[in-house]
């Protein structure tokens, strides 16, 4: 069997192998031919000598039937986990004959799903034949493939040919991107920044004039860093500054410890936070930027989405930690809390108990510390706490 398996695999990728009917077909007429050359029978003969015909006929169809055809693969739009991948397919038949009875199998990794079959009738003349399927994702990452294979037996199914053709796919999966209501973790940060901007004589500047738009009153899920206190007290109500754009003013790094050594399912939490903690900031119009230590800092919404998509822990280092600037530090190791910048907040993946060594580090660096056992969203918009 272990040298049948091979023979056969290659026999249908470059010429084309017996079926389980052909090889029954095959073994009845060896049985006719031996049976006529005892009996001297022309009918055996007869009999014999089609059955070898058929065979011959049904080994040469299927690879010509495969001849020609090509296959190019669309560009596959990025989604987030837990939406469908979008995988389109095209067939195109530029001979002069009408391709029937065919079968494209797209050789997806197997981190994502099994090998997706679909059956094709016909592909008429000088035609193409579109093949549009769905892949669910459950976790992110960049996947990458390259084949696809078409195969036939067409006309008698006695003969089995496959050919490959190279499709190089290449599909991103954003990490999930949860909607915080407020988060502590970057709305004191960026209230720290701009009173500390505000001491050096460099107040953060908006996009037109440098002032407050205007005040309005405050609606549930606004930062606390904008309510304009004065104001409040004077009407009564909380009244909330509307900013235009920030164009200045110390950015706000959220750095994930990607080096460090991580449990797999608080590694994931840890990306799905950092996007998070990203998109949070952007929506407040804070400056905010990423850091891994694969690829340094960086910023914009589908850069940033895509080195989530590929970061994984254990990396090299090869950008150094970000220098005189305070992080959003995300870690599952203790030991790097006691090395943060001035100002710095830190989220823990760590059980309470463990903490009890480091009761007396970083008390002016309050953080969260996460617990598996309940929703990451709502921890990420707790109050901080110190160690």
């Amino acid at each position: 069997m272990k040298i049948i398996k091979p023979l056969t695999n290659w026999l249908e990728t470059h010429a084309s192998a017996p079926a389980y009917t052909g090889w029954v077909l095959a073994g009845v007429a060896v049985c006719f031919f031996g049976a006529a050359i005892n009996t001297m029978a022309g009918w055996l003969y007869a009999i014999s000598g089609v059955s070898f015909a058929l065979l011959g006929i049904a080994a040469i169809l299927p690879p010509r039937s495969l001849t020609g055809l090509s296959v190019t693969r669309r560009p596959i739009p990025p989604v987030s986990a837990g939406d469908d991948l979008v995988l389109e397919l095209e067939i195109h038949n530029p001979t002069k004959q009408a391709v029937s009875l065919l079968q494209v199998e797209d050789i997806l990794p197997f981190v994502l799903s099994k090998p997706i079959k679909q059956a094709i009738d016909t592909i008429p003349s000088q035609e193409s034949y579109k093949w549009i399927h769905y892949q669910p994702t459950q976790r992110r990452g960049i996947y990458r493939w390259h084949n696809v294979e078409l195969a036939t037996g067409v006309p008698l199914g006695l003969f089995w040919s496959r050919r490959q053709h190279q499709c190089n796919a290449r599909a991103i999966v954003y990490p999930t991107v949860l909607p915080l209501t407020t988060c502590p973790l970057v709305d004191e940060l960026g209230q720290e920044e701009s009173q500390r901007s505000e001491y050096r004589g460099k107040p953060l500047q908006t996009a037109t004039s440098g002032l407050v738009r205007s005040l309005r009153p405050y609606r549930i899920g606004d930062p606390t860093r904008l309510i304009h206190w004065r104001t409040s007290a004077r009407y009564g109500e909380l009244r909330v500054r509307e900013l235009e754009t920030v164009t200045s003013g110390q950015e706000i790094i959220i750095a994930l410890d990607s080096a460090g050594s991580w449990e797999e399912e608080n590694f994931e939490q840890a990306v799905i936070a950092a996007a998070s903690l990203y998109f949070y900031a952007q929506h407040q119009q804070l400056q905010v930027q990423i850091w891994t230590a694969s690829t340094g800092l960086v910023k914009g919404e589908s850069l940033v989405l895509e080195t989530l998509a590929a970061t994984k822990f254990l990396e090299e280092p090869s950008n150094s930690e970000p220098q005189n600037t305070p992080w959003i530090w995300l870690t599952q190791n203790t030991n790097s809390l006691s090395s943060l910048p001035q100002g710095s907040r830190w989220v823990l993946w760590q059980d309470v108990s463990s903490l009890k060594e480091q009761v007396m580090i970083n008390k002016d660096y309050p953080g969260i510390t996460i617990e598996k056992e309940k929703p990451l969203q709502l921890q990420l918009q707790q109050p901080l706490h110190s160690l």
